[in-house]
């Protein structure tokens, strides 16, 4: 992201004209996981990922047409390559979600919190906090038990793809942090050309897939419409704008504290809307997660 001025004191009567918008953005995403479950099926995964990509990107690229000019040519290749990562990161979450029910979806994504720094503090060989190493083993601990919900078995497939999802989350935070080219781009451009580079990887691969975007997309009625409108508009565009206004206008901490909200609201939404039951296991599990990616969060800080 290109360089920040650093925001003066926000009045705290109204720093919530801030913080609502951000939260709103945490309930969205959480609320993607039952969307994305309720209109894809694993037939089309793909087809569903290029619609819901396709229609943001004009209006991104339009908006962001002076900046994309001002990239070079490494911050092409480097916002490229993150895309690539950002294409990998979807087809696991999106693969995942339909293996799996939403609210575990949610929860167990939110483990990239506890991987993040643990894999920077690889990278750096600079320990963690013993604080964050026990909030991490109690996060792991309440991804066991919620994944065990219906007794003690094998987790399912959509549970490994959503921990796969979160471990490559983390590397795509860790790339954008270590490759250079993008470190000066601006945020805008940048998330224009890793969406395209995104777009174009789901393209290539839905060409040899059973459904075609076209086919999927005749197929749908009002509510798959609805569905896919609110993954693109709500749960892309308007939160990635929603995150770049806040972030100038607050500290970026603020921001990721309130992001983290997510899993419980994944859990509200499965529950309330999705009619999924964890039982008392499953219930103690992501009570676990959610309080060790807190807990976690704050050491690591």
């Amino acid at each position: 992201m290109s360089s920040i001025a650093v925001p003066r004191p926000f009045a705290p009567r109204r720093a919530w004209l801030t913080d609502l918008p951000v939260l709103l953005v945490a309930v969205v995403w959480g609320s993607s996981y039952l969307a994305a479950k309720d209109i894809t099926t694993a037939r089309t995964v793909l087809a569903v990922l290029v619609l819901r990509f396709a229609v943001v990107l004009p209006v991104l690229a339009v908006v962001a047409r002076r900046s994309l000019r001002a990239l070079t040519a490494a911050q092409w290749r480097g916002a490229a390559l993150l895309g690539l990562i950002l294409g990998g990161i979807f087809l696991l979450e999106t693969y995942g979600v339909v293996h799996t029910s939403a609210t575990n979806a949610g929860l167990v994504i939110s483990l990239t919190m506890i991987f993040t720094p643990l894999a920077e503090a690889a990278v750096t060989r600079v320990r963690p906090p013993r604080a964050f190493l026990t909030a991490a083993g109690l996060s792991v601990l309440g991804v066991v038990l919620l994944t065990q919900g219906g007794g003690f078995t094998r987790p399912s497939l959509g549970d490994l793809l959503m921990l796969f999802a979160a471990l490559a989350r983390t590397v795509h935070v860790l790339a954008m942090s270590r490759i250079r080219a993008v470190r000066g781009a601006d945020a805008l451009s940048l998330t224009t050309v890793q969406l395209g580079a995104a777009v174009v990887v789901f393209a290539v691969l839905s060409a040899g897939a059973d459904t075609t975007p076209w086919g999927a997309a005749a197929g749908f009625g009002a509510r798959e419409w609805a569905g896919l409108l609110f993954l693109s508009v709500c749960c892309t565009l308007f939160a990635f704008f929603v995150q770049m206004w806040a972030v100038r206008r607050t500290s970026p901490s603020r921001v990721s504290l309130l992001l983290g909200t997510e899993p419980l609201w994944a859990a509200g939404a499965g529950i309330a809307l999705g009619g999924e039951r964890l039982g008392v296991v499953g219930l103690a599990g992501g009570a676990l997660v959610l309080v060790g990616t807190a807990w976690g969060r704050r050491a690591a800080s």
